[in-house]
């Protein structure tokens, strides 16, 4: 079933159904030497049946072919300034009915389950599904909800061997700024940018309190909302609760013409010297990074659970992060760097759903692959490279087999 799962997720499937219509496919049957694939319900029962033990193996596999994928390529291809970038976040999974065991009221009131990613590089290092924190995230802040990062410590625990702290960068929003994750942070980190916009009021009073000369000139900048504000910004220090130690924070005050009093924004970041409006450039790159697992949700479907057992969940999204990262690699490995923008699907469309006609011809069997023609230069190279590897399995695999 795994197998069936994970090629219907790298060929446009995003569902259990879609993995059942591979039985439609008889050169693929043909190919595989098999008389029938497993149907949606086979497939599912496989999901519940693995459990938790599965569903571990399954992240630690994952964790392996990340590990392997990064070692494969060009260090530039991934990193960004000579850091390797990471980003946790927690996605909302919102679902309907009471079925869907591990979902939990949100923040917005709605049945959600929580799913707590981290991005290394493109690729989605690891997760957890149903990750909701039975704890709220600060005894100041219950109308913030629960804890949605409760998982970052173990994530950044178990997948720390992926970059070296010397080399990296953290990028993350506020909902991992208590004191408590921002110790975690450090010591994984080199580098790292937290938003910092829940418990304000501390701040607020310490930057109407900096002193003139600390700010940097005024200069004209277009906000979020499009509209011009006037800015300056300003570093300085505070120990928030459930840190050890004082935090670097940068400031930014801003207003819009005709406002008498200025706007505040923070942000805690590494020890650092430079300007603070760089610090606040550089944390805007998080919204690259909030962009490539909208479009992970997107192109596999996973805003919609196909099951309503947790482990049978937890064990399909850690399928489909694997086919992700098996399309990631490819784009890393074997496509030329102008190509490192395309999306999932569209790599599925150009590349893998191709037209492949099966022909027998001299007691041989060939497969006739009908490339768009820009991209035939490239399917000639990919087919140059692997086919030698291929042939040196085929050798192998008969020997054994005799």
């Amino acid at each position: 079933a795994r197998p069936s799962s994970l090629h219907s997720l790298t060929s446009g499937g995003v569902s259990l159904a879609d993995a059942e219509r591979l039985n439609e496919d008889e050169p693929l049957k043909a190919f595989l030497g098999v008389a029938k694939l497993p149907d949606q319900t086979a497939v599912g029962e496989w999901l519940r049946d693995i459990g938790e033990p599965g569903g571990q193996a399954l992240r630690r596999i994952t964790r392996a072919f990340v590990h392997w994928a990064m070692a494969q390529a060009e260090p530039a291809r991934y990193r960004h300034l000579g850091r390797t970038e990471c980003f946790f976040d927690d996605t909302q999974i919102e679902v309907s009915g009471p079925s869907f065991e591990g979902a939990a009221l949100n923040y917005e009131g709605n049945r959600a389950l929580s799913w707590q990613v981290l991005l290394v590089g493109p690729f989605l290092a690891d997760h957890i599904l149903g990750a909701t924190s039975d704890t709220k995230e600060s005894p100041a802040s219950d109308q913030a909800g629960k804890d949605v990062s409760n998982r970052l410590p173990e994530l950044l625990q178990a997948n720390a061997s992926m970059w070296t702290k010397a080399e990296s960068y953290l990028y993350t929003d506020s909902a991992s700024s208590a004191g408590k994750y921002l110790e975690t942070i450090a010591a994984h980190f080199g580098a790292w940018s937290v938003s910092y916009n829940k418990w304000t009021g501390p701040l607020e009073t310490k930057a109407a309190e900096l002193p003139a000369g600390v700010w940097s000139a005024e200069e004209r900048t277009r906000w979020r909302d499009g509209s011009e504000h006037t800015a300056q910004y300003a570093w300085f220090r505070y120990q928030p609760g459930g840190c050890e130690t004082p935090k670097r924070f940068a400031v930014v005050r801003h207003r819009p013409d005709g406002e008498m009093f200025w706007r505040h924004a923070f942000l805690t970041t590494q020890e650092q010297d430079g300007m603070p409006q760089l610090a606040f450039e550089r944390h805007r790159l998080k919204g690259d990074k909030e962009r490539v697992l909208s479009e992970l949700l997107s192109d596999l479907d996973l805003h919609h659970p196909p099951c309503a057992n947790l482990n049978a969940n937890r064990s399909f999204y850690t399928l489909a992060g694997l086919a992700w990262n098996l399309l990631q690699a490819l784009k890393l490995l074997h496509l030329p760097e102008a190509e490192a923008p395309k999306r999932m699907r569209t790599l599925v469309r150009h590349l893998l759903l191709i037209p492949v006609e099966l022909k027998r011809h001299a007691r041989q069997l060939k497969a006739c692959l009908y490339a768009p023609a820009g991209w035939v230069p490239w399917w000639r190279g990919l087919l140059e490279e692997l086919l030698p590897r291929c042939r040196v399995l085929g050798g192998v695999a008969a020997g054994g087999s005799g």
